[in-house]
């Protein structure tokens, strides 16, 4: 069986404090920690034990994983089993990278984000850098705030052209056409973000292929909607496993909306699902959308896009 796991454990700490994030620069305890940690690892060992699965994971923690031990260690673990096709992380790249040398980089990948103001520029950009010259499949991207747009023209001018650089709407803002134009000259596939994508009663790959799963090893069809399927732990989700429409009146976020049948978002990120990697040829505006309450949207092209430049240094 072909399953993808969107896994999120108990860890909701952070090294950061963005101010649109509410678990910024949250402290946990010992005992938090520990409990994490344990979760983390029977989830690997289960993992470990699916011979008869190809399995895809992405771990998107409530905070940073990669700071702490047990999450690379893991990465590097499940990258290495001949049953996982990909694992991948939600990071803002924090951490070091020479622990990337352990793993088995046809199958890891990292999905990285960029915070203005969090992290020096040039940090980042080195950090970007290291997992270029190692070899890492990685994408770049920062939430869409106008505070953010000049790092988000440096970011995309300063990257190796193979590098995509995504662009997440900003929660609950509305963009003018003048402003997506802005966006989508930095990232062609901003529109798929723009607006919240209708889902009610249409066909989305959760549920069935795609599930969700917490430290406890309760399984959902996604983050999104809370009804459980059964346990990981005890084999009881697997018979829940079915085709099923979308609850929801709307998806708005990437990972969720990333499996609705009805958007071709598997094709157009072909190049890597999980690590949000466009395929070759793919990174192109879409000509319209379909948003809740509004009639298709059309997409801005990519005039004035900035050129693209190797991987450079820059001047403080």
């Amino acid at each position: 069986m072909d399953l993808t796991l969107l896994y999120r454990g108990p860890l909701a700490s952070c090294d950061y404090d963005c101010p649109y994030c509410p678990f910024a620069k949250r402290r946990e305890g010992r005992e938090q920690l520990r409990a994490d940690r344990a979760a983390l690892e029977r989830f690997a060992g289960w993992a470990a034990r699916q011979t008869g699965d190809r399995l895809s994971v992405l771990f998107t923690p409530w905070g940073e994983g990669l700071v702490r031990s047990w999450y690379r260690r893991t990465l590097v673990e499940l990258s290495r089993l001949p049953q996982v096709r990909r694992v991948a992380i939600q990071t803002n790249l924090s951490c070091r990278t020479d622990w990337l040398a352990e793993a088995d980089l046809d199958s890891l990948a990292l999905w990285c984000t960029y915070h203005p103001g969090q992290t020096p520029y040039d940090r980042f950009l080195a950090k970007a850098g290291e997992l270029a010259s190692r070899g890492v499949r990685f994408s770049v991207g920062v939430v869409g705030f106008p505070e953010h747009l000049d790092a988000a023209r440096r970011l995309r001018a300063d990257l190796p052209e193979q590098v995509y650089l995504w662009v997440n709407a900003a929660e609950g803002r509305t963009y003018t056409d003048a402003e997506a134009a802005v966006w989508t000259a930095l990232d062609p596939l901003f529109p798929y973000s723009r607006h919240p994508h209708r889902s009610a009663g249409l066909p989305c790959r959760t549920g069935e292929s795609v599930l969700s799963v917490d430290g406890d090893g309760t399984v959902r069809r996604c983050h999104f909607v809370r009804a459980e399927l059964g346990n990981l732990y005890d084999g009881s989700y697997r018979a829940a496993l079915r085709p099923r429409p979308c609850p929801l009146a709307a998806c708005d976020c990437h990972i969720g909306y990333v499996h609705l049948e009805t958007l071709p978002l598997y094709d157009v990120f072909a190049g890597g699902v999980l690590e949000r990697i466009p395929a070759p040829g793919r990174l192109s505006a879409p000509l319209e959308l379909s948003v809740p309450g509004r009639a298709p949207v059309p997409a801005s092209g990519r005039a004035g896009a900035p050129p693209v430049q190797p991987l450079r240094p820059t001047t403080p």
